[in-house]
């Protein structure tokens, strides 16, 4: 029975990990060394597996049956390859598990789901669909890490029937990991994954395997820089995993490459075409593309505020001094530039662009609705303007950071523009009543709407 001892004590009887790979055996061992199971049972059909789990301490005592293994289970971890949980789960179903918590690691949870509704029918409510998205090239039981969760994120997809007692034991569980949890829909985690996860090992294994089979393979290999390295690095992983993800997950992945292949025949046709505009639109945006979601996902400022306790400054009087000096952009100048540039027809070259956090917020807006911008580089920005109309939609709501003066002026320009669009930034702008500008442009026929007493949303 799953018990609370004593404050910070073991909350878990008997946890049992099915299958001690790399996943489940560092499950396995985060949770031993963690306390708060009072025993740790392993199953695995490989005898050598099961000796080192013991020799190793990935957990108490190993069996090979699961029948005995789940005997008084509180929690059982399922982490055996996905096309073989349908198996599992149906041994499982004959088995008097009472009222146990079953939960699993596979990366593609529609096909786990489907498999346990067939399989667990009353003992549904008590099964917790789980992702780690973590992992290494290393496989096996004797690559088990304590530490291998910690700041990764796990993504449990709860049912609309499960129990949430299941939910939050299984929560609190991965947490004890150090892990980031959060809850997602299964077909929306399956899309998200398809296209973060499974496409890039995808491309990576496809790169690889295509390169091998060239007559030139030797001398390509010889001279592949570290760029190449780094990116088929994941084609080291384990090939049987990936099969099984990939005939789980492919009508996802499908999905996914559908979208990348459209991608990349674009950027064939700008290659064979020789249209380096749009080779320059793709490249620029990729750049800062990581910088700029991470910033979104933080919810921080384009430009982090230095804290002005951390410095002083002491001036003394000096001697005379002669030459010629270049002072820093203006902002209300940079903001105007990027603006005016992008909506006039052909390229505008800007000097002395103040590279701070409102014009940085306003450059990136442009670039997410299609414009070409190069830079900025020691100042100098290079803008390759579309047009009055020439503006597209941006792919979700653009992000402004701390920028107020971003979210003023855009609103006025975007209000004018033929489709919708949502303005969003850090937790301080949010907070900035915004209805001085939304009022007057709902004067003149714009449509907006703003977040409670006229904050931006």
């Amino acid at each position: 029975m799953v018990e609370v001892v004593k404050q910070g004590g073991p909350v878990v009887g008997r946890l049992v990990v099915v299958g001690l790979g790399l996943i489940g055996g560092s499950f396995a061992k985060g949770l031993r060394e963690s306390g708060l199971c009072r025993e740790v049972v392993g199953v695995d059909l490989d005898p050598q597996s099961r000796k080192l789990a013991v020799e190793l301490g990935v957990v108490d005592r190993c069996e090979e049956d699961l029948a005995l293994a789940c005997v008084g289970a509180d929690v059982i971890q399922l982490a055996v390859p996905i096309l073989a949980m349908e198996k599992l789960l149906a041994r499982l179903a004959q088995l008097d598990l009472g009222p146990a918590v079953l939960t699993d690691v596979g990366s593609a949870k529609g096909n786990v789901v489907r498999a346990a509704r067939e399989a667990l029918g009353a003992q549904l409510p008590r099964f917790v669909p789980g992702h780690p998205i973590a992992g290494s090239e290393q496989s096996g039981v004797e690559a088990s890490n304590a530490a291998l969760f910690r700041r990764h994120k796990v993504i449990l997809t709860p049912l609309a029937g499960t129990d949430p007692a299941a939910l939050g034991l299984v929560d609190r569980l991965w947490r004890a990991l150090d892990a980031d949890v959060e809850h997602m829909q299964v077909e929306r985690h399956d899309e998200v994954l398809a296209a973060t996860s499974h496409l890039p090992h995808l491309l990576a294994f496809g790169l690889v395997d295509s390169l091998a089979k060239r007559n030139e393979n030797l001398d390509i290999f010889r001279y592949a820089a570290g760029g190449f390295r780094d990116f088929t690095r994941i084609a080291g992983s384990d090939p049987v995993m990936w099969h099984d993800i990939f005939l789980a997950n492919r009508e996802a992945v499908l999905r996914t490459l559908d979208t990348f292949r459209s991608d990349l025949d674009a950027l064939r046709d700008a290659v064979d075409a020789g249209d380096g505009h749009q080779l320059l639109g793709v490249f620029t945006r990729a750049r800062v593309a990581r910088e700029h979601f991470s910033k979104i996902l933080a919810r921080r400022a384009y430009v982090d505020a230095m804290n002005s306790n951390d410095l002083i400054f002491l001036a003394q009087p000096g001697g005379r001094l002669s030459g010629r000096i270049r002072v820093p952009g203006d902002k209300s100048i940079s903001h105007r530039s990027i603006m005016l540039g992008s909506l006039a027809e052909g390229t505008t070259e800007v000097e002395g662009f103040l590279e701070g956090e409102d014009a940085l917020a306003t450059l990136q807006a442009f670039r997410d609705m299609g414009v070409v911008i190069e830079g900025p580089h020691h100042g100098r920005v290079t803008i390759h303007g579309v047009g009055l109309n020439g503006l597209k939609p941006p792919p979700g709501p653009i992000y402004l950071g701390n920028s107020g003066t971003s979210m003023r002026l855009l609103s006025g320009l975007l209000a004018a523009q033929p489709f919708d669009t949502v303005l969003t930034g850090d937790a301080s702008l949010s907070k900035r009543p915004m209805n001085r500008v939304a009022n007057p442009l709902r004067e003149m026929g714009a449509v907006i709407e703003t977040a409670p007493k006229g904050a931006h949303r």
